[in-house]
């Protein structure tokens, strides 16, 4: 089954609003969500929100229905939140609930539609979660396993549990449908100039919100290791990269290291300054599957100089489990 953008747009629209005027009673005690309900509730923001942040739509609904027990547990009824995120910095109002530890604080948000879209952006800008964005956005199992690593839930069990939720409810339909969705999308002009803004305070969402959106959107350039930064989206280019950035495609190449075949690959860090020589941690442990590359590129640190530290040659590849230098040198 395959949606029209426009027909979809519309559904999601509608589904905001009654968001807004349902939701309230559930919280009072009037009724339980079912898991299907929370799944037809939510299924088109997930959808978006794969379109827009390459975050698979089922891992999204996944650790929606684990986190927030199909939206009827209690920080969801009382906080609007979804995903269980502490506020690490949150400037916005907050609620406190056990968990870990007593009286942790935890984000509070107007409605759950601005949670499921903070979700997303947790996920963007901490660099621990950069890998993800290398994987395939339609391989879920990898997404489960990668959130677990990089420590999203304490639980040893998490990606299977995430893995069975996906499965049992075929959530993955909605992966295909999204990958649909940016098949059909025409090409928009590249926006130029874009900077870092600074975070504003959450607002209840309009139907501009919902405007159909790719991944031209505007960039949110960070910082990693006291370097600028921003995410690569599909299709992106050094020469795509520079032009909206002002900047020179050599300037890309150069900054990030793109030669012996190397590609930009969506989700991929890519800097618009050039590394530093050592990084903030000082020590790496190579998952399976990373390369040195990769490893300079998390920590915003020159591939020659982590080499150099680790007494390595560009040829050698970390092993799996093996402590990588960041600063400092092997002895």
């Amino acid at each position: 089954m395959r949606y029209s953008i426009k027909a979809f747009l519309k559904r999601l629209f509608v589904f905001t609003v009654l968001f807004c005027l349902i939701l309230p009673g559930y919280a009072d005690g009037q009724r339980r969500i079912t898991r299907e309900e929370y799944i037809e509730t939510y299924r088109d923001i997930a959808i978006e929100e794969m379109r827009t942040n390459g975050i698979p739509a089922s891992i999204k609904l996944a650790q929606g229905i684990l986190e927030s027990g199909f939206g009827n547990s209690e920080l969801a009824t009382r906080a609007n939140n979804h995903f269980g995120i502490k506020c690490n910095g949150w400037t916005g109002r907050s609620v406190l609930q056990d968990d870990d530890a007593k009286n942790e604080c935890f984000r509070a948000y107007n409605d759950p539609v601005e949670s499921w879209r903070d979700h997303s952006q947790f996920l963007l800008t901490r660099p621990w979660y950069a890998p993800l964005f290398k994987l395939d956005p339609t391989d879920y199992k990898a997404w489960a396993h990668g959130l677990r690593r990089a420590g999203y839930a304490t639980n040893p069990r998490y990606a299977q549990l995430l893995i069975r939720v996906i499965e049992e409810n075929n959530l993955s339909q909605y992966d295909k449908m999204a990958m649909n969705m940016l098949a059909e999308l025409p090409a928009s002009p590249n926006l130029r100039n874009a900077s870092s803004r600074p975070a504003r305070p959450a607002r209840t969402q309009t139907v501009e919100d919902f405007a159909p959106v790719s991944f031209e959107a505007v960039r949110t350039v960070q910082t990693n290791n006291r370097v600028k930064y921003i995410l690569a989206r599909q299709g992106d280019t050094p020469e795509r990269i520079a032009e909206e950035m002002s900047m020179r495609a050599w300037q890309i190449e150069r900054y990030n290291e793109l030669e012996n075949g190397r590609t930009i690959k969506p989700g991929q860090i890519v800097y618009l300054q050039p590394k530093r020589k050592q990084a903030v941690k000082a020590v790496h442990v190579a998952q399976p599957g990373e390369t040195m590359y990769d490893i300079s590129q998390q920590h915003g640190i020159r591939l020659d100089q982590l080499l150099s530290r680790n007494n390595m040659q560009e040829w050698q590849q970390p092993q799996p489990g093996q402590k990588i230098l960041l600063k400092g040198r092997a002895r």
